[in-house]
């Protein structure tokens, strides 16, 4: 058997995932970090994106949206605000929430927040995307 890692990804309402896997890649906030096992160990924060995972020959894909994640050599965890597997995701729903920050994003309003809008958006193509994808 292969040399694993133990991943736990945990929200504020939920335990998502809590299994052995191969390898994940999770989004920085300066890029994707890929861990395999025996990684150095290291804290750092989400950004919007999708976290990948392997076990047993099989790629899970999943949106996540903000949160902070511990590696250590035999455990990963992430703690996010937000985090779905593609087949809970309401894919209207994320096409709204994308069309709704896009039409903030060209409005000219003096109180908008760009930031936050753009990560609204990313957030909404990241579910989008991960909706569209399967388990390989």
């Amino acid at each position: 058997m292969a040399e694993t890692l133990e991943l736990e990804i945990v929200t504020p309402e939920r335990l998502v995932i809590h299994e052995r896997v191969e390898e994940v890649q999770i989004p920085g906030l300066s890029g994707y970090l890929g861990v395999l096992p025996g990684h150095a160990p290291l804290i750092t924060e989400l950004g919007v994106g999708e976290i990948t995972f392997r076990s047993g020959g099989t790629t899970t894909r999943l949106a996540v949206a903000w949160g902070f994640a511990e590696v250590l050599a035999n455990k990963v965890t992430i703690l996010a605000e937000s985090c779905e597997r593609a087949g809970e995701i309401d894919v209207a729903r994320a096409q709204q929430a994308k069309q709704r920050a896009e039409e903030t994003l060209r409005g000219q309003a003096p109180d908008i927040n760009y930031d936050d809008e753009q990560g609204a958006l990313k957030h909404a193509e990241t579910r989008i995307e991960v909706a569209g994808k399967k388990e390989q």
